[in-house]
C-alpha cells in the first residue's frame, strides 16, 4: 500500500502509520511551534496557570479517533520541548478548540482530526491566534520550514507547562449568549431530535447543546454518540451513509435528524419523515434565519449551491463567492464585512461567534428558525426552489491541468466566468465548476441545474470538453 500523506494549507493529513507517522507529526508540529515562536511577542499577562507568563500558549484538542491520544501526546510533547505551554482540551470539536483559542487569548491551536476521512486517517489542523486556520502565506511558511532541520528547542528549565481544560460548556454558553437564540422559545416547541455523531466528539457536544437549548432528555435520541472513534458508517455525511438515521427519524416520528462529521464542523439534516436534506442547504437555512435579524453580505465558495443566491434575492441581500477552502471563505467574509458565511459541505460560519465552521451554532440557528416559523423542516424546505448538484471527476493522465482549464476559460470567456479557483461558468439555468486536484492527476467537475438529469448532462458535457481541450 503506497504511503498516504497530504500536505496542504488546509493541514497535514494521512493514514496513521502509513504516511502520518510519529516522525512526520513531530516534524510538522515543531515547524508550527517555530512559527508560534517567530510571531509571539512576550507579555506578562494571561498565564492562566499555563506555565510562565513569558511563554506562548497553544490549545490542543482532538476528535475521538483511536489514534487521537497518541497523536495529541506527540504534538504536546513536541511543543513543550520548544518552550510552549499547552491547554489540553482533550476530546473536543474543531469549533470548540477554535473558541478555546479565543477564550485563552492563546497564540494558536492544533486540532487532531482528519474531518470526514475514514477512521485510519488523522491530521494536524493548524490555527492562528484568532482561532482561525492559518492564512495561505502562514501555512506555506510552516510547510516550507518543516523541510528544514532548523528548530528551536528549549533548555530543561524552560519547557512549557500543561493544563487540562474542557471548553464545551464555554462554547455552548457563547452560542446561548447570542440574543437571536432563545432557549425558552425552543423549549416550548418540544422538539424530538435524532443525533448521529458517527461515534466521535459530536456525540458529546450535540446532545449537551440540545439539553441546554431546552430539549427534554427523552426527546434526544442518540445514534452512534459514544465517542469510541470506531465509525459506525463512512464518516462523510452523504445520503448513502445515512440510511440508518433516516429510518430512525421516521420510526420514532422525530421532527428532524442532526448529523455531524467526526470533528463537528459540518452539519447535515434529516427532515421529518426521514428525508435526507442536502448538505448544501444547511448554510441556506442558517442564512435565511440570520437575515431576519441582520442585513449584510453572505460569502460562500464557488462550488456551493446557487440556492443561497435565490434565497438572498428574496430577502434583498448580497452574496459573494471565494475560492474553495474555509480560510478562503473567511478572508472573503472579512473583506466583504459579511454577517454570515459558510460552505456547501454543511459548514456555517457566524462572525458574531467566531470565524470557523461550527455545527453547534448551526443547530441552534436552525432550531430557532423552525421555532419562529412554527412549521416543520420539510415545509420550510419546500419554499426553496429545488436544485440538483452532481460531483464528478475525470482522470487527465499526463495532460497539464492548467492548460486544460485555461483552454476552457478562453472558450467560455464571453460567459459569466470566474478563474479565482479553476474555472466556474455561470449559465442562466445552471453552472459548472472545474478544479484541479493538488494531489492526483484529476480534475473535479461540479455542476448544478434544476433537475438531476440536466445537472448530470452538464457535468458529462464539460468532462468531455475538458479532455478534448488537451
Amino acid at each position: 500500500m503506497p504511503e498516504t500523506l497530504v500536505v496542504s494549507i488546509s493541514g497535514i493529513r494521512g493514514v496513521f502509520g502509513n504516511g502520518l507517522s510519529p516522525d512526520i507529526i513531530v516534524q510538522y508540529a515543531s515547524a508550527y511551534g517555530d512559527w508560534i515562536l517567530r510571531n509571539w511577542k512576550p507579555v506578562a499577562t494571561n498565564s492562566g496557570g499555563l506555565g510562565h507568563a513569558v511563554q506562548p500558549v497553544v490549545v490542543v484538542g482532538r476528535d475521538a479517533r483511536v489514534t487521537g491520544q497518541i497523536c495529541s501526546d506527540l504534538v504536546i510533547s513536541t511543543l513543550l520541548s520548544q518552550g510552549i505551554s499547552i491547554s489540553d482540551a482533550g476530546l473536543a470539536t474543531t469549533p470548540t478548540v477554535e473558541m478555546a483559542v479565543i477564550k485563552e487569548k492563546a497564540q494558536g491551536g492544533i486540532v487532531l482530526s482528519a474531518s470526514h476521512n475514514p477512521a485510519e486517517w488523522n491530521a494536524l489542523k493548524l490555527l492562528n491566534q484568532d482561532g482561525e486556520f492559518l492564512s495561505p502565506t502562514d501555512a506555506q511558511w510552516v510547510i516550507d520550514h518543516a523541510k528544514s532541520s532548523e528548530r528551536t528547542w528549549c533548555a530543561y528549565d524552560q519547557k512549557g507547562a500543561v493544563v487540562q481544560r474542557d471548553y464545551l460548556e464555554y462554547h455552548i454558553s457563547k452560542v446561548l449568549d447570542l440574543p437571536e437564540i432563545k432557549p425558552q422559545e425552543i423549549q416550548k416547541r418540544n422538539f424530538k431530535v435524532v443525533v448521529d455523531a458517527v461515534n466521535s466528539v459530536g456525540g458529546i457536544a450535540i446532545p449537551a447543546l440540545l439539553r441546554s437549548l431546552g430539549l427534554k432528555p427523552e426527546n434526544i435520541v442518540e445514534l452512534h454518540c459514544e465517542p469510541t472513534g470506531i465509525f459506525a458508517h463512512p464518516a462523510e455525511p452523504l445520503p448513502e451513509n445515512l440510511t440508518e438515521i433516516c429510518e430512525k427519524v421516521r420510526d420514532v416520528k422525530a421532527d428532524l435528524g442532526i448529523v455531524v462529521d467526526p470533528d463537528a464542523d459540518r452539519l447535515a439534516l434529516i427532515a421529518d419523515g426521514g428525508v435526507y436534506v442536502s448538505e448544501e442547504l444547511t448554510q441556506v437555512l442558517a442564512a435565511a434565519f440570520w437575515w431576519q435579524y441582520h442585513s449584510g453580505p453572505f460569502v460562500t465558495n464557488l462550488s456551493s449551491s446557487r440556492a443561497i443566491e435565490l434565497v438572498a434575492q428574496t430577502m434583498g441581500q448580497d452574496t459573494f463567492r471565494s475560492a474553495v477552502g474555509e480560510i478562503n471563505v473567511v478572508e472573503e467574509m472579512k473583506a466583504r464585512s459579511a454577517v454570515i458565511g459558510g460552505e456547501g459541505n454543511g459548514g456555517v460560519i457566524l462572525p458574531a461567534l467566531h470565524y470557523g465552521r461550527d455545527a453547534l451554532v448551526g443547530v441552534a440557528m436552525i432550531l430557532q428558525y423552525l421555532t419562529e416559523k412554527g412549521r416543520s423542516l420539510s415545509d420550510v424546505l419546500a419554499e426553496i426552489p429545488p436544485l440538483h448538484m452532481v460531483k464528478m471527476k475525470t482522470n487527465i493522465g499526463s495532460l497539464n491541468p492548467d492548460t486544460l482549464l485555461s483552454a476552457m476559460a478562453e472558450k467560455y470567456k464571453n460567459e459569466r466566468i470566474s478563474t479565482i479557483d479553476g474555472v466556474k461558468i455561470d449559465f442562466e439555468t445552471g453552472w459548472v465548476h472545474m478544479r484541479k486536484s493538488n494531489t492526483e492527476p484529476i480534475i473535479r467537475v461540479y455542476a448544478e441545474a434544476s433537475s438531476k438529469q440536466a445537472a448530470e448532462g452538464l457535468g458529462r458535457r464539460f468532462m468531455e470538453e475538458l479532455l478534448a481541450a488537451g
